[in-house]
């Protein structure tokens, strides 16, 4: 290779091609690791609202709370690891246990990726005399155009390597699969409300009620989504008049209780009489005020304002949802219906699914097992013309933002290698005068931390349009993220910024040899994923620390907690009871795109599968704690973010594959025996192809060889003023011919391959009875004034909020209550469980023990 002279030169001065580039990146990062586990290790002890709140919040009740761990400062390690990571299944949700899961598989496959390409290819490459050095030493770059032979070994191992990779994803997605159904049909599964109810779109306006029941066998409950639009403006004032209410007696006796503090401290001989004379400590001329309107608005005293507009707020609403809850609110076009099993809900998904089955070629099944607490109420009304003309301005804005977003990234991949570019232009000599320590940080460091930070605002910006879009449930919003984002990672985070450090790397040749562009790509890209091992080193260090010390947490409950514990009641109660959520959408991608490197490079450069190994298993454990510890799951796609994840994770296959193709195709410009391993991987990306079709068609068979229990709770029928009760009579759905169009069929896939792919298949009674004995318990029915209520939009269903003032022993509370409640008699005000300390700040009783039941404010968890 008549350019590595110089290429290996400057990987002496610090880049992060060299070892000390490496270096220089891993011992910062290392010992920032170091120090947030040490951190770790001393909080967690004292904090447990930060480190493992699921172990004593008790609003979680005792099915979803994790056993506290034993005492001791490393005590609680045998217990973390004692429990299994079924745990998380069985006390939490799939999608957080698969997310832990989906570590695990990663680890795996890079740990066999080791054992496959490591003793091959590194003999293979330190031989293959190009004159590379240091890391380049053991990647494909060192093969000189006159060892092309060589070649074969890196064609044979990935065929080998990235065959295991398509068996793993087979493996895992058939079990899935399994799991999805064990959990389905699971008599708690079975009987829940969501899992026999599908949510229903383009609704016309000439089908009537009686009509919709006729539709499918077994509906036995309907909720029609109504035009909410104006109700909700008054629920949002109602809401932000109360709230500010709320603060505002807490303010006027927190003002008075600072006064009489003051006033205890500047005498010796406190006169007991003043304290019971609250008004005494009262200033008449800072009584909370605010403006009607920002800037520009009337000043009026907040509390005189705030219980006058709320008694007239409030009969309006109450008339407003009295409108929508019989029925006579503006129809937006859907409905759910509730089944009274879950086959037959299932049943008429997939008669929906069918177009020679579909009883209305207009009606839209969006989603089966939808949740009240997912669906994007505003979305129902989008009709499919405006969802595709939606979508299609959405995807249209990612694409343009993945293509702006090119040139910061580049930016960061000129960086990376901003030594080569010192060598090329005299003004920017200067950098190679830097110490080789501080080159190597910004070479290695500085690149994938403004990497990070680029980053950052993406998530949020694709989960905003994909509810632009018209995606009816966050769920789907979700997934439509994940796709997104991840689309973005590997464009951005890996293509771009790979090409752009492979072309840096080279520009001096480039621009002196333009004809030779392809082939200097060719031998420099393998180089490039020396900038992902330090990538892998900084985000599976930093992560993993970051995650275990959860910094977030700890600043906003311990600092901010301790010094601004909150002004109201309400604040220190959310901050202390609200559990972190993790957001598949935006999780997901990121830790996909690294997998996606690590099996790219696997056959060019496979010294980054050792890394990728270590970084997955540290980040595996610090996500493990958390999940069993720490974290919440609110949005619940069941199971299908892991599901995409797999599939996603071909995508590395595929890169994987051509870009061996690329590279022996270039070789074969200068030596054609180079076309007997391209001629191997053009045929691996054939295979993969047709197995990647006949994976999705073999998924989407098992998918719909779901077995059921025929659960029918027993229930009050709902009689609400306009919906009633459909047929309680389980009906078959047949075909034209008579046959039944849903019975499962047997499965086509050869015993010897679904003993390979799918080994869960024929143990799917053990798999079920795997699960927590809890599922094997019907739910309790719910209550029937919240099954009435279950699927209407919240502002329909949206009580009086309840205001939580703090109590004092000065008479100021119990005088504003009972002044509010004159003023606003529908209107619910206490002091329960919140005094002012002996500092004047608020406190609440129960913030020690998480008693967040007995707060005022607590609502129950509805599991619908």
């Amino acid at each position: 290779m008549s350019t590595s002279g110089g290429n290996v030169g400057s990987a002496k001065k610090g880049s992060s091609n060299s070892l000390s580039g490496m270096i220089s990146t891993l011992v910062p990062a290392a010992l920032l690791a170091i120090a947030f586990v040490a951190a770790f290790f001393v909080a967690r002890k004292h904090f447990r609202r930060v480190y493992a709140p699921r172990t004593y919040l008790n609003h979680l009740g005792k099915q979803r709370q994790t056993p506290a761990p034993s005492a001791g400062f490393f005590g609680w390690i045998k217990d973390f690891k004692n429990l299994k990571d079924e745990f998380i299944l069985d006390h939490q949700s799939i999608d957080g246990y698969l997310f832990v899961r989906f570590f695990k598989v990663l680890i795996a496959v890079c740990f066999l990726g080791c054992l496959v390409t490591w003793p091959v290819l590194f003999p293979v490459n330190i031989t293959g005399g190009a004159g590379q050095e240091q890391l380049d030493l053991l990647s494909m770059s060192n093969i000189s155009t006159s060892n092309v032979n060589r070649y074969y070994a890196h064609a044979l191992i990935s065929v080998v390597f990235l065959g295991l990779v398509l068996v793993v994803v087979a493996r895992e997605s058939f079990y899935v699969v399994n799991l999805r159904q064990a959990y389905r049909r699971s008599p708690w599964g079975a009987s829940r409300l969501s899992s026999r109810t599908i949510l229903f779109t383009n609704v016309p306006q000439t089908l009537s009620e009686s009509a919709l029941f006729e539709l499918f066998p077994g509906v036995k409950h309907a909720w029609v989504a109504s035009n909410t639009k104006e109700l909700e403006k008054l629920v949002e004032d109602r809401d932000e008049t109360a709230m500010k209410l709320e603060d505002a007696e807490i303010q006027l006796s927190r003002d008075a209780n600072l006064n009489r503090i003051k006033a205890e401290k500047g005498k010796k001989h406190f006169i007991a009489g003043d304290v019971a004379d609250g008004t005494k400590w009262i200033d008449p001329k800072k009584r909370p005020t605010h403006k009607l309107k920002f800037l520009i608005g009337k000043k009026v005293d907040t509390i005189e304002y705030g219980r006058s507009h709320l008694a007239e707020l409030l009969p309006k609403i109450t008339q407003e949802q009295d409108k929508h809850w019989s029925g006579q609110g503006e129809l937006v076009g859907a409905v759910f219906l509730e089944f009274t099993t879950q086959k037959l809900a299932q049943d008429a998904w997939r008669m929906m699914q069918n177009k020679k089955t579909r009883p209305n070629s207009k009606l839209k099944a969006r989603q089966l097992g939808v949740m009240p607490q997912e669906v994007v109420w505003g979305n129902l009304r989008i009709k499919p013309a405006e969802h595709y003309v939606r979508w299609a301005l959405a995807t249209a804005f990612i694409t343009i933002l993945i293509i702006f977003f090119a040139v910061p990234v580049a930016f960061v991949g000129l960086i990376s290698n901003i030594n080569y570019l010192a060598d090329r232009f005299s003004w920017l000599e200067w950098i190679l005068k830097i110490p080789q320590v501080i080159l190597g940080v910004v070479t290695g460091l500085l690149p994938v931390v403004m990497l990070a930070v680029l980053m950052a605002l993406v998530p949020i910006i694709c989960r905003l349009m994909a509810k632009f879009a018209g995606y009816v449930t966050y769920s789907q919003v979700e997934l439509k993220t994940q796709n997104w984002y991840f689309a973005f990672q590997v464009v951005q985070v890996f293509l771009v910024a790979t090409l752009s450090s492979a072309v840096t790397s080279v520009i001096n040749q480039v621009i002196a040899q333009p004809s030779g562009v392809l082939k200097l790509l060719a031998e420099n890209l393998p180089k490039a994923s020396n900038f992902y091992i330090n990538y892998f080193i900084l985000l599976s260090l930093s992560s993993a620390s970051g995650t275990l010390l959860n910094i977030g947490g700890f600043v906003v409950v311990v600092l901010l907690g301790r010094v601004l514990p909150g002004k109201t009641p309400r604040k220190i109660f959310d901050k202390l009871t609200k559990l972190s959520a993790p957001s598949w959408g935006s999780e997901y991608p990121k830790w996909i795109n690294l997998a996606v490197i690590a099996i790219t490079y696997s056959g060019i450069a496979p010294l980054i599968l050792g890394f990728a190994t270590v970084g997955f298993s540290l980040i595996y454990v610090a996500f493990r704690y958390n999940f069993l510890y720490v974290y919440e799951t609110n949005i619940d796609t069941k199971g299908e973010a892991y599901q995409k994840a797999l599939r996603q994770l071909l995508t590395g296959v595929y890169l994987s594959e051509i870009c061996l193709i690329g590279l022996f195709g270039i070789a074969t410009a200068d030596n054609k025996q180079a076309a007997g391993p391209l001629a191997i991987m053009c045929l691996l990306l054939v295979l993969t192809i047709i197995f990647q079709f006949t994976l999705k068609t073999a998924l989407r068979h098992e998918e719909g060889r779901l077995a059921y229990v025929d659960l029918t709770p027993d229930r009050a029928p709902h009689t609400n003023g306009h919906h009633e009760d459909g047929l309680n009579v389980e009906k078959p759905l047949v075909t034209e011919k008579g046959a039944n169009e849903f019975t499962p069929r047997p499965s086509k896939m050869p015993a010897f391959l679904a003993m390979i792919f799918n080994p869960e298949k024929h143990h799917l009674g053990a798999l079920s009875a795997s699960l927590d004995e809890f599922y094997h318990t019907p739910q309790e029915p719910l209550p029937v004034e919240v099954q009435k209520r279950a699927f209407f939009s919240p502002a329909v269903t949206s009580p009086e909020p309840v205001l939580w003032i703090v109590h004092d022993d000065m008479g100021i509370s119990e005088r504003e209550i009972r002044d509010t409640q004159k003023a606003v008699p529908k209107l619910t005000i206490t002091d329960e469980q919140a005094t002012f300390n002996e500092k004047g700040k608020v406190y609440w009783k129960g913030v020690e023990d998480g008693y967040a039941r007995e707060a005022p404010v607590f609502e129950e968890r509805i599991v619908y």
